[in-house]
């Protein structure tokens, strides 16, 4: 037997058996990622600048990550430039992704009402004006759609706001990512003066009116 081929054969059987072991760790681990993904729902809200929608949700237990973006247009025109012109149809959203184990729908949704923006306000927040910061709740099934509609008569009911809820509650469509740079941007730029005037008062008023939905500070 040649002896350059015999020791090159117990390395390569060595790799063969690591790179099996390797691809059934692999198909072992998918069951448990996919079970863990149907463990979360997903909720789009808009309410203004995506800013400060982002920070306060992310602040939530059961929330497992916070997108912010795009919804009610189309792909070609989902961008900062675009959509800010007012005229694509897209409203600054937010992707929530969250476990409904922890944290319910509606429990989100009276987040969104009372803490992360004004209901009442049309085609505007604060100091931005235009539809695409319009408040918007993008229901993904019926059971949300239903949710958001006893939300607003419950609210209404109470007299909870001096002015009407103009809230629409429309299915979804789509979402697109925002760019980069708007993602994490309240947490990751605390001193901007439109974070610090906007949306830093939100964060102290959801920490007051909701204490314990707050996650720990890390």
């Amino acid at each position: 037997m040649d002896l350059k081929n015999r020791s090159l054969r117990v390395p390569r059987r060595r790799a063969v058996a690591a790179l099996a072991a390797l691809v059934a760790a692999m198909l072992a681990s998918a069951p448990v990622a996919s079970v863990a993904a149907e463990r979360t729902q997903t909720a789009v809200l808009a309410g203004g600048c995506f800013w400060g929608m982002e920070a306060v949700f992310s602040s939530l237990r059961g929330v497992v990550d916070v997108t912010s973006g795009y919804s009610g247009g189309s792909r070609e025109t989902a961008h900062y430039d675009d959509v800010s012109s007012g005229t694509t149809g897209h409203a600054e959203s937010v992707r929530i992704r969250f476990d409904p184990k922890q944290i319910s729908y509606r429990t989100l949704l009276e987040v969104y009402f009372t803490v992360a923006h004004d209901p009442t306000e049309r085609d505007r927040q604060g100091p931005d004006e235009g539809p695409q910061y319009r408040s918007a709740i993008f229901y993904v099934d019926d059971a949300q759609r239903r949710d958001a509609r006893a939300e607003i008569a419950a609210l209404t009911a109470a007299k909870a706001f001096p002015a009407p809820i103009v809230t629409e509650v429309v299915p979804f469509r789509s979402f697109y990512p925002a760019e980069a740079y708007h993602q994490h941007f309240a947490e990751r730029n605390p001193y901007y003066p439109y974070i610090v005037i906007n949306d830093a008062p939100k964060l102290v008023a959801l920490r007051t009116r909701f204490p314990a939905l707050v996650k720990p500070k890390s």
